[in-house]
């Protein structure tokens, strides 16, 4: 047992704890910018602070024990994730249009929904190595999976995190040989879909937000606000920046949502190109070490969590800057690890406790 602890402390990954602590800390000196007070720190940074404690406190905790018995405990952690799901629409009260919020606003369960969700896929795809997939009824029961939650969160209201949800689910189908034809299937299908939403389920005010990315001056004091307001800050910031805690936009409150949303936009005022270029190099580099800790697991379990802990980053890192830059409708997607969110951040550095979990265990088996 001894030498179990000795060699898991000798594979300790600091390097995957320093990419991690580079974005917290990065993010929590831009939340200091984003919520600037004259006198001590925001509430929000103290808030924000606290979540940190918590998630990292959960990080160890996961660590701790060996990923593989996550496997045999996938299921009932995803149906405990569907439960709370379920409560939102019966206890929640509705918030911004969307009912996602327990315990007034403290807890948004959709997050922790993703974990739940790469737990059960892993599991899936653990004990049903997949070869090439022929025809769409062979995805069938991961679609069913994915489909639970994501479906549940519609009912919510809230389309942005159903879409990063469905997009994280999605991940895996990058790692399974598919036929042409099935993937055809699966295009048909994705636009019947998105009619369907588009038809019946979005709200005029989510149309327009998906109209704005295509013509942001088409409605620049609604639904292109943000848009428009988060191009001039971002374009503003040229090529070093204008300084921290001396961006026009961020200082005068020109920026809606500018600590959560677009703490990007934030980002890329006040430290310029070669800052934003800096800090998406740190996100890049997390990535690439994911896969590589993906790859060299030594079981099918490992790599496919690690797979989809990488998933669970890059989707909303990507939808969030598109949105920044305006190649997206604004959906609500936060920064991992960077923007400010309780229940977001506290899911980011605990599913990455699954990444250091497996790192550090491809040694001892």
């Amino acid at each position: 047992m001894r030498g179990i602890d000795r060699r898991l402390l000798q594979n300790f990954d600091w390097a995957l704890l320093g990419l991690i602590a580079v974005l917290v800390v990065m993010g929590l000196v831009n939340l200091n910018s984003a919520t600037h007070a004259v006198s001590g720190l925001a509430e929000e940074v103290r808030r924000q602070i606290l979540a940190i404690g918590i998630g990292t406190i959960a990080f160890f905790v996961i660590v701790a024990i060996d990923y593989r018995h996550y496997e045999r405990l996938a299921l009932p952690l995803f149906g405990a994730c569907l439960l709370l799901l379920a409560a939102t629409l019966l206890f929640a009260p509705v918030t911004r249009g969307s009912q996602a919020w327990l315990f007034g606003g403290r807890l948004q369960p959709s997050e922790f929904a993703k974990v739940g969700l790469i737990l059960a896929l892993s599991r899936y795809f653990h004990r049903n190595p997949p070869g090439e997939i022929r025809r769409l009824a062979e995805l069938a029961r991961p679609m069913v999976i994915i489909a639970l939650p994501v479906g549940l969160i519609v009912l919510q209201r809230d389309m942005g995190v159903a879409l990063l949800t469905l997009l994280i689910g999605s991940t895996y189908f990058a790692f399974v040989r598919i036929s042409w034809k099935t993937w055809a299937g699966i295009g048909m299908a994705a636009v019947m879909v998105l009619i369907s939403l588009w038809m019946f389920v979005l709200k005029s005010y989510q149309q327009q937000r998906i109209l704005a990315v295509v013509d942001p001056g088409r409605d620049p004091l609604a639904s292109g606000y943000q848009a428009i307001q988060s191009r001039i800050a971002v374009g503003s910031g040229g090529l070093l920046g204008s300084g921290y805690l001396d961006g026009t936009q961020t200082q005068l409150r020109f920026l809606p949502t500018q600590h959560t949303d677009f703490a990007f936009s934030v980002l890329a005022e006040e430290w310029g190109f070669i800052g934003a270029t800096a800090t998406l190099s740190v996100y890049l580099f997390l990535l690439l070490w994911g896969l590589m800790i993906a790859r060299r697991s030594k079981d099918s379990f490992g790599a496919m969590l690690a797979v989809g802990i990488v998933g669970i980053l890059f989707w909303p890192a990507a939808l969030n800057v598109a949105m920044v830059l305006g190649l997206a409708p604004v959906i609500g997607v936060p920064l991992p690890l960077f923007s400010y969110g309780g229940s977001a951040i506290v899911t980011s550095i605990a599913a990455l406790g699954f990444l250091m979990n497996v790192s550090m265990r491809r040694y001892v088996f």
